[in-house]
């Protein structure tokens, strides 16, 4: 059975958004203004507005790859080697393990955000859980015995 996203070879292209009508929002709130939600995805997507003056903290990502494509505004990137500009056009791309923060200009800042879809969380047994567990790094302490 097809779905209406399918058509004969499979799923088809779809039409998501129009980015410059979201870039070009005057009265946009901040956060996300708009995520990719579609079933059966293998990458997830936001497009997200940052006011003026407003940041996200710099942070480490151990797991994804990103790419932050800026839609209108501007700002900063902030990265571990000092801060990159950013304005309307620039594509990054943030590699996983790489820290980085994101601060927008006077005018505020909307930019797109792709990256692989975290897989969903799902109830584990508490063996499974400690079997899973990653050991600790040589700089961390070992778990205290109980």
């Amino acid at each position: 059975m097809t779905t209406p996203e399918d058509g004969e070879g499979g799923p088809l292209p779809r039409f998501l958004c129009d980015t410059a009508a979201l870039a070009a929002l005057a009265d946009a709130p901040a956060g996300a203004l708009w995520k990719l939600a579609e079933s059966g995805r293998q990458l997830d997507a936001n497009v997200v507005r940052l006011p003026p003056g407003a940041r996200v903290a710099p942070h480490t990502e151990p797991d994804l790859d990103v790419l932050l494509l800026v839609l209108g505004g501007d700002g900063t990137l902030v990265c571990a080697d000092g801060p990159r500009p950013l304005s309307a056009g620039a594509l990054t791309w943030l590699p996983h393990g790489a820290t980085r923060g994101v601060e927008a200009g006077a005018e505020g800042m909307t930019y797109l955000t792709v990256h692989r879809r975290r897989p969903g969380m799902r109830i584990q047994s508490a063996d499974e859980a400690e079997r899973l567990r990653p050991a600790p790094r040589a700089t961390e302490a070992p778990p205290p015995v109980a």
